[in-house]
């Protein structure tokens, strides 16, 4: 959970500037648009600086972000760290030599995949995406550092929907959030 959720303004003003889209991509979904965010500097800058305060010092080697949104807050995260980014993509998009990693959806299969070498047995690992649902893709990007020998020390979202129970399905791994949604 956010320690900063009850204390810090900053807080507000990232809520404020998430859009929320009735029936997207399909009816029934409520879906959390980041691109609002983005669109202003202050709020988005305010994310950032949000993860870089709790991280900076950790002694954390890699950022590993998750397609596609995790690829906008994990570099510049990465960056302010000293950290190395390793992008986790969908199935065919990285070239050479990749370790592929299968879960489930709601409503099929998906898969992500990284580089061979990126990342090496030791690493302290953090996993950065846009917002955590059923936290099956999270899981996903775990079992892959893992199994490469990497120490995950925490997955950080922008946003929760904590009615899809997603924090539950990771093991008991630390996840920090800044924004909950209902």
């Amino acid at each position: 959970m956010s320690t900063y959720r009850d204390e810090d303004p900053r807080i507000h003003g990232i809520k404020t500037k998430i859009r929320v889209v009735p029936n997207f991509p399909k009816q029934g979904i409520m879906f959390q648009d980041i691109t609002t965010l983005l669109l202003d500097p202050k709020a988005f800058k305010d994310t950032i600086d949000l993860f870089v305060e709790r991280y900076k010092g950790k002694n954390i080697s890699v950022v590993a972000g998750i397609e596609a949104r995790g690829f906008i807050f994990g570099p510049p995260i990465a960056l302010a760290i000293g950290a190395k980014f390793v992008p986790l993509r969908k199935p065919r998009k990285l070239p050479g030599e990749v370790i592929s990693e299968e879960y489930i959806l709601e409503y099929g299969r998906d898969c992500l995949e990284m580089h061979v070498g990126a990342v090496e047995p030791g690493e302290r690992a953090l996993v950065v995406d846009d917002l955590i649902a059923t936290g099956g893709t999270l899981c996903a990007a775990m079992n892959l550092l893992e199994r490469v020998g990497a120490e995950v020390i925490e997955c950080a979202c922008v946003i929760e929907l904590p009615e899809l129970k997603g924090r539950g399905r990771l093991n008991g791994k630390p996840l920090y959030v800044l924004v909950e949604y209902q």
